[in-house]
């Protein structure tokens, strides 16, 4: 994203840090008159990757004072690290070459995000596998795959995924009043409040679930499994659209959770003060499918995904970030992936604006924007900067172009689920089984052989009893 390459004020730094700005002044002419020793002539260049922006003020690119002080540039994800060369970066490329930019994919650790947050299944895996070693070794997850078959173990691994549900289920009912079924398909998403990260896609998505149920004989109504969405996640103080997006969800869950006519078939919940700590006590554990359904090519890589798919839930998601590498790791039938591919976001956000015949509005999102319009779930008018940025001013994180493809996936995640569970044990089976790949060890002994050529030092058993190591 664009906004985290920072650009500081040019008279702002001036006035609080005006040695800082001398020394980067100097830093930019050197880099600059080497530049132009290279690639003499080439003036468009030379503006393109000064730190000094030549604006009205003048700005510091942060990012690039970055790069030029740096000896390494690593993306997080395999697709962030080629889109940094690619575009955001390129320039740099030519001047540096491609050595500099590296990629380290992003790891979580299992000693949190698994043992400590789900005591349970981290007991079970480690009596399969002969101890704890595991959770120093994560590649070792790939031997769980021989006990697919296991009977007892298939139990163990459904009921310790239910007892976690139901855990969740008490904490939403303290917090939030609302009652939820344990035996429903517990669909989360938290994570920072954003546009490109699409809640709002995610509640539209419960809205058009939402009025086909209303649509629906009470005989259609009784062939459906019930679906608990929970969203929960924080939005900067003064990113208006993220809070329009928190109000829209509260509002819908207020409507939905109190309608006699869709009971126990839907639920929407918002997670109130949402942190990491609720998140590895309570959701982490307990999901079913979690969505990481950001924007193609918005995403840097996103560690979520991989918490909640180390504990046995499956992923609703586009092409981006580090659900790429988790889909080849896994395989395709253990992640559900939809919408438009990064390659063509460019072109379709050229369309929205200036395309002679430019796309229409989704006509299932328009149904869901016509609800909300009428004032269903709250005023009329409460939600129209929201709307009108999808409808009316080019949708830039193309919510409208992958709003089908979305509802599409889900009513495909709810015929696996409640049509074939045995089948869907598998798929959470093999999923853990197969995440050994994405362990924070590996990244950092990725990153001290390949960026900071440091070799491990092994910890002293005096210094480890002392509590110094």
């Amino acid at each position: 994203m664009s906004e985290a390459l920072e650009r500081w004020s040019v008279p702002l730094v001036q006035n609080l840090l005006p040695r800082h700005l001398q020394i980067i002044y100097d830093i930019n002419m050197y880099f600059l008159q080497d530049v132009e020793k290279r690639f003499p002539g080439d003036r468009d260049l030379l503006g393109r990757v000064s730190i000094i922006e030549e604006s009205q003020p003048k700005m510091v690119r942060m990012g690039y004072l970055a790069i030029i002080g740096s000896h390494k540039v690593n993306g997080v994800a395999e697709l962030h690290s080629e889109l940094l060369r690619t575009t955001l970066f390129k320039d740099f490329v030519k001047i540096y070459g491609a050595d500099k930019f590296t990629n380290v994919t992003n790891g979580v650790t299992p000693r949190r995000w698994l043992n400590q947050a789900n005591p349970r299944l981290s007991e079970l895996i480690a009596s399969k596998l002969g101890g704890y070693g595991y959770l120093t070794d994560f590649t070792r997850l790939s031997e769980l795959e021989k006990f697919l078959d296991d009977k007892s173990f298939r139990t163990e691994w459904a009921e310790i995924k239910h007892a976690n549900k139901v855990r969740l289920a008490q904490f939403i009912k303290e917090t939030t009043g609302v009652t939820v079924n344990p035996n429903a398909l517990f669909d989360i998403q938290v994570k920072r409040m954003h546009e490109y990260k699409r809640q709002q896609l995610n509640i539209f998505g419960a809205i058009h679930r939402y009025l086909t149920i209303k649509k629906m004989s009470p005989e259609e109504r009784k062939k459906l499994g019930p679906h608990v969405t929970i969203i929960g996640g924080k939005a900067a103080p003064g990113y208006y659209m993220a809070k329009s997006v928190i109000h829209l969800i509260n509002k819908v869950g207020a409507i939905v959770n109190n309608d006699p006519i869709i009971g126990d078939l839907m639920k929407v919940i918002f997670v109130e003060d949402y942190n990491v700590s609720k998140c590895e006590q309570y959701l982490v554990p307990a999901s079913d499918i979690s969505e990481h359904i950001s924007t193609a090519g918005t995403e840097g890589s996103g560690t979520s995904c991989m918490k909640f798919v180390i504990n046995g839930g499956l992923i609703i998601g586009t092409c981006d970030g580090a659900n790429i590498e988790i889909t080849r790791e896994i395989g395709e039938d253990q992640i559900y992936l939809f919408g438009n591919l990064a390659e063509k976001v460019e072109d379709l956000r050229h369309a929205h604006l200036y395309a002679p015949n430019r796309p229409k509005l989704d006509p299932d999102l328009a149904e869901v924007f016509a609800a909300i319009r009428r004032g269903t779930f709250a005023e009329p008018d409460q939600y129209n900067a929201l709307l009108d940025s999808i409808e009316h001013h080019g949708d830039y994180y193309l919510v409208s172009d992958d709003f089908h493809s979305y509802i599409e996936t889900q009513r495909l995640i709810e015929k696996d689920f409640f049509g074939d569970r045995e089948a869907w044990l598998d798929k959470s089976i093999l999923a853990t089984s197969r995440m050994g790949f994405f362990s924070s060890d590996r990244c950092i002994t990725e990153y001290a052989e390949g960026i900071w050529n440091v070799e491990p030092v092994p910890a002293r058993a005096e210094n480890i009893e002392n509590g110094d190591a």
